[in-house]
């Protein structure tokens, strides 16, 4: 029998259905992501393309890209939506979500992402994504130096920094793959 609590979780994933655009089901609320910017977008789909190509040449895994949820069993967060993703498992979901969190999750930062409160809601979401089971996750500026920054499960505290003209990778959630930094643009 149904807890209230899983009830109420079913009542949350039956509302985030019907909204039009991005959320996630945080802190036992729908929180809703306002659309991005035209950089911020073609980021995305740049990497998105990459990891296609990627599943595309070596027959392994699912490139998703944003808007997709992943249903998840955290204390403080039932999904992710992240702005990429990559699974290396058979789709399996309930009401259109994926069971379980992406091995490889990237968040493309926009505009708006660069505020003191906002670092503390990324590094709380790269905490998520790691214990709901996240190998490795991108945080990507589009706007700084520090473009792409890499985080492991392994190191999830110290990233690894990649800037204009070096070689991105996503070892060991993506075997292989590479993505040139100038390429997200």
């Amino acid at each position: 029998m149904p807890t209230l609590l899983d009830q109420t979780n079913e009542l949350l994933f039956d509302q985030i259905k019907r909204i039009e655009g991005k959320a996630a089901i945080v802190d036992g609320g729908i929180f809703w992501q306002p659309p991005v910017g035209a950089e911020s977008g073609l980021c995305r789909a740049q990497i998105a393309c990459s990891l296609r190509d990627y599943t595309c040449h070596t027959k392994q895994g699912r490139a998703l890209i944003n808007n997709v949820g992943f249903r998840v069993n955290l204390a403080n967060r039932l999904s992710f939506s992240p702005d990429v993703a990559f699974i290396n498992r058979e789709r399996s979901g309930n009401a259109g979500f994926i069971e379980g969190a992406p091995v490889f999750a990237v968040e493309v930062r926009s505009e708006n992402d660069f505020a003191p409160r906002m670092e503390s809601e990324i590094a709380q979401k790269r905490a998520d994504y790691f214990q709901a089971g996240t190998l490795v996750v991108w945080d990507v500026d589009p706007f700084g130096e520090d473009v792409v920054k890499k985080y492991t499960a392994a190191n999830p505290e110290t990233p690894q920094i990649f800037r204009r003209g070096q070689i991105a990778d996503a070892e060991p959630a993506v075997p292989g793959w590479q993505m040139r930094v100038d390429e997200i643009f």
